[in-house]
């Protein structure tokens, strides 16, 4: 089908959700506040209030763009705009990516930046005459803790329901008491070959396979799926599915910085530690205070202190850039990247622009900020590099049991062979390069060879083994309390606030921080105490939320006052207590829910429910989630039979000299690394073993994560979000890395079906987790007819089913 020029731009412009401006008869209608109501307010609230709102709870540069006050006031660098001069205006500098580039996640289409330049030529007209900030003299945290995230954690009776013979469990109660208080019912249940694949995806990450499939439908009996729960939770898939839910809330990297590929060469050690804590099912609460604290926490294994110091990598795996020369700058950033973490992660609060003032509209004044910023403050996290103005993430040696030790010391052996072999090698080419004349050809290739074994013995000078080390925290030698940054400058410092914990969210004497310590055992202690009204509600909504699409409070990182609230109240209280009287057990937790009533629910849709309640709030049924990339990545990788174990080491293969440069250690900068090569075996395992970088788009075989809404690793985020573009369907369309996966999978099936009908139900069941029906098997056999009588119809036919809609979702 061909497009004339005029077709295709309007084709184009409606895929970017550009609205065509008529030219005829439509110019004075396009004047005015109309003119921002229906094409400046969009594109607004779609590309810049993520950061710049009282909603988001964000004043990034102390700009706030959700009022007219807003921008005429502007921020750290003045007006946003001078109405009737674009050129000379900071917004449009901004999007059109000049000396600021906003929004940083990537430049927004031309045509809406030419509706923002004409906005700006008009006048900047603005219907918007009211400032939704909350007026307010100082912080009220008695009338602030009436807002229920700071309430007590309350325990409520459960409810009665009519319908008795529908609940499971208590959770269902609640669920079936709220939809019957509006006259609604739950859909009825999946069936179970939907049910299998939804809870293997949610579990683990990967389909089942068709063997599971057979056992799971052959066993008629009620026990039969709990017995597939249990298969799944001690799996070690488990860890790795829910080890990157939570890399996500953690800024995590293989990089360090942005600048120059500088190589994280110990993160890794991070990544394993959390599957080994959701495989082990390591109680939350331990889980946290490791994370903050795990350097001062006493006694244990040689074991338990190693994996304690480890998980201290929470605060240190982020966007930190290494390469700023204003240390102090540095370090009060890496501060407010770390409270923000542990504000964002456990306790659902935005702690950001309370660096600079109180928080416009929750009850968290400027000086809670400092106080708790002084933990913080009082750790070392970074540390002056001897290179140039480089600075590097700070390490510590692991603890070590004696048979780790004796392994260590057999390595140590052999590396110094090596390294004496290689020396030799270099010295009998060099007596050898020099008795030739300068002109033989064989004088060249003993120069390269020289080469080679110069940059080899470089290498292994620079990794020889070692004490192993991990990226881990450590208290300053003189801790203390920080002073206020006036507007984030180091460099412009205010009163010093002594150390302490969110007074809102305290509800006994707060616990007394030692002078000699950085205090962030306590701070550990505060977040994990059963009295905290934050952290388990928080914790379990984000577990519900990855199993049913959206949480109880649908915003996850966010519990304060401009943030959702929560849909079934007593639910979420119900399973906050229930979660801390299990030990803070994530599995225990997460066994419950998938099999409870609810969790079996179809997916079928109800005008009737959907007038009442068109958001699916009350959960009346469960809505088709689309996988993520990773999950679509693995399945890809399950499906057609080539998916490798992994022993869970090192995404960079920096064991490859080829790898890495920058080694000589008088040089200027730091080493790096490039994607030469893989480990082997690398590119078939899954996409949590995969590098992940920060300058550019994941490489390589990771390609999935670019197109399918992967949280980058200068951001944290409890929930994905979730996007429909054109890009992904032509990605999954003309992909190679996609018509390799359907090649695959037709090989896969050739080998173990003789007749047609048998190789499409194995098809169906690898792809679909389902049985064929006839009138599939009746389309498949006549497209395959109009095909060649090759391979390669049947290749086309494994590509249709990986790109369609029901391999990508999770229904």
């Amino acid at each position: 089908m061909k497009f004339d020029q005029s077709v295709l731009f309007l084709i184009l412009s409606a895929m970017l959700g550009i609205c065509s401006i008529s030219q005829a008869n439509g110019a004075d209608a396009l004047k005015g506040t109309a003119f921002f109501d229906q094409q400046i307010l969009p594109i607004l609230k779609k590309r810049c209030y993520e950061c710049h709102s009282h909603a988001s709870g964000k004043a990034k540069g102390g700009l706030m763009l959700d009022s007219l006050s807003g921008w005429k006031k502007g921020g750290d660098s003045g007006p946003a705009l001078v109405p009737g001069k674009p050129n000379e205006s900071l917004i449009i500098e901004s999007v059109r990516y000049e000396e600021y580039q906003m929004p940083p996640k990537g430049k927004i289409p031309a045509g809406e930046i030419a509706l923002l330049e004409k906005w700006v030529a008009l006048g900047a007209p603005d219907s918007r005459l009211s400032d939704p900030a909350i007026t307010k003299q100082g912080v009220d945290i008695e009338k602030g803790r009436k807002h229920w995230a700071f309430q007590p954690v309350r325990v409520s009776d459960i409810p009665t329901v009519k319908d008795t013979n529908w609940p499971r469990d208590q959770i269902d109660h609640f669920l079936l008491a709220r939809l019957e208080q509006d006259g609604l019912h739950p859909a009825v249940d999946a069936d179970r070959y939907t049910w299998l694949r939804r809870v293997s995806l949610d579990l683990t990450g990967l389909p089942p396979t068709p063997e599971h499939v057979q056992a799971f439908i052959a066993d008629p009996s009620e026990d039969a799926y709990a017995r597939v729960v249990d298969r799944l939770i001690g799996s070690p898939a488990y860890g790795e599915r829910w080890a990157r839910h939570w890399l996500d809330l953690t800024g995590y990297s293989d990089q360090v910085g942005t600048a120059n590929k500088v190589f994280a060469q110990h993160a890794w050690k991070y990544r394993n530690y959390l599957i080994d804590t959701f495989n082990n099912d390591k109680p939350f609460d331990q889980f946290i205070r490791e994370q903050i604290a795990g350097d001062l926490i006493p006694g244990g294994t040689v074991e338990e202190r190693a994996s304690a110091l480890t998980a201290t990598g929470f605060l240190l795996l982020d966007n930190i850039e290494i390469g700023t020369s204003d240390k102090d700058q540095m370090r009060a950033d890496v501060i407010d990247q770390q409270l923000n973490k542990v504000g964002t992660a456990f306790l659902g609060m935005t702690l950001g622009c309370v660096r600079c003032h109180d928080h416009k509209f929750d009850p968290i004044p400027q000086t809670d900020y400092y106080a708790l910023a002084g933990f913080f403050q009082s750790t070392e996290s970074t540390y002056k590099d001897k290179r140039g103005v480089w600075s590097m993430i700070r390490s510590a040696d692991l603890p070590e049991n004696e048979a780790q030790k004796k392994k260590r010391a057999a390595r140590t052996k052999q590396h110094r062979k090596n390294l004496a072999k290689w020396k030799q090698q270099r010295e009998d080419a060099r007596k050898k390069a020099d008795t030739l004349k300068a002109d033989s050809e064989e004088r060249k290739k003993l120069e390269a060879r020289i080469r080679t074994l110069n940059h080899t013995i470089e290498h292994a000078e620079y990794f020889a083994p070692g004490i192993p080390q991990v990226y881990a925290v450590g208290d300053v030698k003189n801790p203390g309390d920080m002073r206020i940054t006036i507007r984030g400058n180091a460099h412009a410092l205010g009163d010093s606030v002594p150390r302490g914990f969110l007074q809102v969210a305290s509800w006994s004497p707060p616990q007394k921080i030692p002078n000699d310590t950085s205090g962030r055992l306590e701070l550990a202690n505060w977040i994990t105490s059963p009295k905290n009204p934050l952290t388990a509600r928080v914790t379990v909504n984000r577990i519900w939320q990855k199993l049913f699409g959206e949480g109880l409070v649908r915003s996850v990182d966010y519990f304060g006052l401009r943030g959702e609230t929560p849909s079934h109240p007593e639910l979420l209280d119900h399973l906050a207590n229930r979660f801390v009287r299990s030990g803070w057990s994530q599995k225990k937790l997460v066994r419950d829910l998938v099999l409870s009533r609810a969790y079996r629910m179809g997916g079928t849709y109800n005008s009737q429910a959907a007038e009442i309640d068109p958001d699916n709030r009350l959960l009346w049924r469960m809505a088709p989630q689309r996988l993520d990339a990773e999950a679509i990545r693995d399945t890809l990788l399950a499906v057609a039979g080539i998916l490798q174990d992994s022993k869970g080491g090192p995404a960079l293969a920096l064991e490859y000299p080829e790898n890495v440069s920058g080694l000589d250690p008088k040089g200027v900068n730091p080493p790096s690394f490039s994607l030469s090569k893989y480990h082997p075996g690398q590119k078939q395992q899954r996409t949590l073993y995969l590098p992940i970088i920060r300058s550019g788009a994941q490489p390589g075989p990771a390609v999935l994560r670019n197109l399918f809404d992967f949280t980058q690793p200068a951001e944290i985020a409890g929930r994905r979000s979730v996007t429909a573009v054109p890009t992904q369907a032509l990605f999954l369309m003309n992909s190679q890395e996609l018509k390799k996966f359907a090649a695959e999978l037709a090989s896969r099936t050739k080998s173990n079906a003789k007749k047609p009908t048998d190789r499409i139900k194995q098809l169906w069941l690898l792809a679909y987790g389902r049985p064929v029906n006839e009138e599939e098997i009746s389309e498949t056999l006549r497209f395959l007819k109009s095909q060649p009588g090759d391979e390669s119809g049947w290749v086309e036919l494994c590509h249709a089913l990986l790109a369609s809609n029901e391999f990508l979702m999770r229904l």
